[in-house]
């Protein structure tokens, strides 16, 4: 059983804009930090390399928008709203494409539609957002409607060119993308004075999404759609594993992993990665022993670190049982 999140390294850069300027809230409706994650923002690069608006890596070259990502499919077909970020007018809409990786074998052409499912809302003054990847059926606007802030616009999907469950969104003054993060950036990087952020939404430079025990070590496809964390296993199980699945990580950052069980029993290995990872899944564990496991209550932890500071970490339990 999966329990709390114990640590995140969040950092903020910016205050809010100035008057004149309009404040946009986030378009999810999520615990930031903890039920969904921000992937990607802005490439404040203009050559063809690609770096956030802290200078870091969470971007690609030419992202135009802020992803924000939930964990898993399964939480995606839960259900995660999607709100207009600020009120306005839908200027145009897209529904009907199939929630599908856009790398997957079966994947259709998306000609041109990278987007996937969406909406665009004019905001006036010049001012508009854009959202993408929505899931297929979902969104409940129409275009020439007027939206509140905060109104619901549809899920969080899976539609377009992408590769993990979550909503693009796009800001735009008069044609030009516009990083919410740092709107008087112009093809730099670095603390920005302001922000168009009507909340403090903190830099988070990576963390884990999601971790659990196996008997087994999981495929990364099984734990991207949601592998369920058993509250118990077999003392015949084939092995004691536990996973660990982060975002963001870089050359040099450690994934911990720990387990201690009945009669003194211990696991403990250190994982470093030796390249940056949008997403990435690592496991450590051992195989039963020749006359099973002992039964007993089993706690685990996964800790992600980067320079000798946790990022993130979550703790686990299973009970090996008859």
């Amino acid at each position: 059983m999966r329990a709390a999140l114990l640590a995140l390294t969040l950092t903020t850069f910016a205050a809010p804009a100035a008057a004149k300027d309009p404040l946009f809230s986030l378009p999810i409706d999520c615990d930031l930090g903890k039920t969904c994650f921000i992937q990607n923002y802005v490439d404040s690069d203009p050559s063809t390399g690609a770096r956030d608006h802290t200078c870091g890596p969470l971007t690609y070259d030419g992202h135009k928008g802020t992803d924000i990502r939930v964990a898993t499919l399964a939480e995606m077909d839960v259900g995660v709203t999607v709100l207009a970020s600020a009120s306005g007018t839908i200027r145009a809409t897209r529904d009907g494409m199939a929630d599908i990786p856009s790398n997957a074998p079966n994947a259709p052409h998306l000609d041109g539609k990278n987007c996937g499912n969406g909406l665009v809302i004019d905001h006036g003054g010049g001012w508009e957002t854009q959202y993408c990847h929505m899931r297929n059926g979902s969104l409940v606007v129409e275009k020439g409607a007027r939206v509140a802030k905060g109104a619901k616009l549809g899920l969080v999907g899976l539609s377009g060119k992408t590769v993990f469950p979550h909503i693009h969104m796009s800001l735009r003054h008069n044609g030009k993308v516009v990083d919410p993060f740092a709107p008087d950036a112009n093809g730099t990087c670095g603390p920005s004075e302001n922000t168009l952020w009507e909340e403090d939404v903190s830099y988070q430079a990576g963390a884990l999404l999601d971790a659990g025990f196996a008997d087994g070590v999981p495929e990364f496809s099984n734990i991207k759609a949601g592998l369920l964390d058993p509250t118990s296993l077999s003392p015949d199980a084939a092995g004691l594993v536990l996973w660990g699945y982060a975002f963001g990580t870089r050359a040099g950052d450690t994934m911990e992993f720990k387990i201690a069980g009945p009669e003194d029993w211990r696991h403990d290995q250190i994982v470093e990665f030796t390249k940056p990872q949008a997403q990435v899944f690592r496991a450590s564990g051992r195989k039963r022993p020749a006359n099973g496991w002992p039964e007993g209550n089993y706690e685990g932890s996964v800790t992600f670190s980067r320079d000798g500071t946790v990022l993130s970490s979550l703790r686990l339990s299973v009970i090996i049982s008859r």
